[in-house]
C-alpha cells in the first residue's frame, strides 16, 4: 500500500528511545520523497530519555531538560495502538483510527514487572493502591515527585540499577529510604560482590538503608484500605512506608505482536535484519529478541535503530549481530552536606564473574573509595567492573567492544592504569 508518489508508508509504534533514534535516521538517510513517516507514541508527553528520569525525580532537571529532539515527519503523541491487521497492513488505533504501512516497526518498549505482592491490588480497583508506585515513565516520575517531600518515608523494592537510582533520587530529596533486594547484593546483573559491597557503603554514607536477601511478602494498608502503610517482609517485619516504589524490573511489551500472531518467546523474535516472522514488520528496542537474547539496554536500542534506519534506506546488506553494551552510572550526593560529597561513577560491561582458568586483576582503594577489575580469557578482555575512578573506562570499553587481542607484552595491571595499558 505505497502513498502517492511511490513514498513507502513506514509506522513506528513507540515514542521511547529506539522509536525516536529511528525517526531521526530515516529522516537522515532515506533519499527525498521516498519514506512517509508516522510515529505513534501513547504517552502525551514530548518523547524523553527514560535514562534521566531519576534526575528528573531527584530535582536535578525539569521534565523539559531531558526531550529528546523532535521527531521528523508524522509524530502522533497520546496515541494508543491497539491492533494490527497484517492482511490489509492497518494499525487499528484506541481512537478508532487507522494508520496504512508498508513497514511496521514496533519500538513499543518494556512493562515494569508488578510482583505478586499480598495487597497489591484491590479487586474493585485496576490501578496501584495509594502510595504505590512504578518507576518506568514520565507520570510516574511526576507522581512520586509530587508525592515526596523532607522526612517522606519511602521503601523502595529491587536492588537493580532502577531501584538504585530511584533509591539515591528520593535520598536527595530528603526521603527517608529504604531499599529492600530480595538478592544477594545489589545490581546483581552488573557488578559483582566487592562492587556491589563499595556501592551498598556509598549509598549507606548517604542515609539510605539497604537490606538484601530480603523477600517482600506483602504491602499492609490503612485501616480503609485506601493506602499502603508498610512493607511486610518475608520474617514477618515490617517497614513504614509512606510511599512504595516498585523497581523489580521489566518485562517487554509484546501484546501487539501476540495478538497479531507473530513470533513471541520472551520478546518479540527478530532476526538479523531486525524482521519479525512477518517480513513487512520489524522490532527494536526492549520489546525485541535478537539470537534468544532480550538487551533491556539503550546502548542497544540505538544500535538496532541505527542498523534498520539503513537496511530500510541506503544499505540493503546492513545487519544486526548484537550489542556489546556497557552500563554506565553517576549517583550524585544527595546534598551539599552528604559524605562523601562527590559524585559515585560506575561502569561494567561483559562477564564480572570470572570462570575457571580466566585471569583476574583487582585494584581496591578503600580510602578513596574506587574500585577496578577487569577479566581477561586467553587473550581477550571479557569483562569489567570500574567503581569511583573511570580513568580507565575508554580504553578498556574499545578494547572489550572490538573484541581484539590484547598486546602480548602488556602486563595485566596495565589495563587498569590510567592509559589503559595503550
Amino acid at each position: 500500500m505505497a502513498a502517492v508518489g511511490g513514498a513507502r508508508e513506514i509506522v513506528v509504534i513507540g515514542g521511547g528511545t529506539a522509536g525516536v533514534r529511528l525517526a531521526q535516521r530515516l529522516a537522515a538517510t532515506a533519499p527525498a520523497g521516498t519514506v512517509n513517516l508516522t510515529l505513534l507514541g501513547e504517552e502525551p508527553h514530548a518523547p524523553y530519555n527514560r535514562v534521566l528520569l531519576a534526575e528528573v525525580l531527584a530535582g536535578r532537571y525539569g521534565p523539559e531538560v531531558i526531550a529528546l529532539p523532535p521527531v521528523p515527519g508524522g509524530e502522533r503523541r497520546g496515541v494508543r495502538a491497539v491492533g494490527i491487521d497484517r492482511a490489509d497492513r492497518l494499525v487499528r488505533c484506541a481512537d478508532g483510527g487507522v494508520v496504512p504501512y508498508d513497514r511496521l516497526i514496533l519500538a513499543t518498549g518494556s512493562n515494569p514487572v508488578l510482583p505478586p505482592l499480598r495487597g497489591l491490588r484491590r479487586p474493585d480497583h485496576d490501578g496501584l493502591p495509594e502510595g504505590v508506585h512504578a518507576f518506568r515513565t514520565m507520570d510516574d516520575c511526576l507522581a512520586l515527585s509530587a508525592a515526596v517531600r523532607p522526612g517522606t518515608r519511602a521503601v523502595v523494592i529491587g536492588g537493580g540499577l532502577l531501584g538504585v537510582s530511584a533509591a539515591r533520587a528520593l535520598a536527595e530529596r530528603g526521603a527517608q529510604v529504604v531499599l529492600a533486594q530480595q538478592g544477594e547484593h545489589l545490581m546483581e546483573r552488573q557488578l559483582d560482590r566487592p562492587g556491589s559491597r563499595l556501592l551498598r557503603n556509598q549509598l549507606e554514607a548517604w542515609g539510605v538503608e539497604v537490606h538484601t536477601e530480603c523477600r517482600v511478602r506483602g504491602l499492609v494498608r490503612t485501616a480503609d484500605d485506601i493506602r499502603v502503610a508498610a512493607v511486610e517482609l518475608a520474617d514477618g517485619f515490617r517497614l513504614d512506608a509512606e510511599l512504595t516504589v516498585l523497581a523489580c524490573g521489566v518485562r517487554p511489551r509484546t501484546g501487539l505482536a501476540r495478538a497479531a500472531g507473530l513470533d513471541v518467546r520472551r520478546g518479540v523474535v527478530v532476526d538479523d535484519e531486525l524482521r519479525t516472522s512477518d517480513p513487512s514488520i520489524h522490532a527494536i528496542g526492549d520489546c525485541a529478541e535478537h539470537d534468544e537474547r532480550l538487551y533491556g539496554l539503550a546502548g542497544a536500542a540505538l544500535e538496532q535503530a541505527d542498523v534498520l534506519a539503513r537496511l530500510l534506506t541506503v544499505d540493503p546488506s546492513a545487519r544486526y549481530t548484537g550489542t556489546r553494551a556497557l552500563t554506565r552510572l553517576t549517583l550524585g550526593a544527595p546534598s551539599p552536606e552528604a559524605q562523601p560529597e562527590i559524585p559515585l561513577d560506575l561502569a561494567a560491561f561483559g562477564e564480572t564473574t570470572p570462570l575457571p582458568g580466566d585471569d583476574t586483576v583487582q585494584l581496591t582503594d578503600a580510602t578513596r573509595g574506587t574500585y577496578r577489575k577487569v577479566v581477561v580469557r586467553g587473550d581477550r578482555l571479557v569483562g569489567g567492573v570500574l567503581l569511583g575512578d573511570l580513568a580507565t573506562v575508554g580504553t578498556l570499553a574499545r578494547a572489550w567492544e572490538d573484541d581484539v587481542p590484547l598486546p602480548p607484552t602488556t602486563p595485566l595491571l596495565h589495563l587498569l592504569t590510567p592509559d589503559g595499558g595503550s
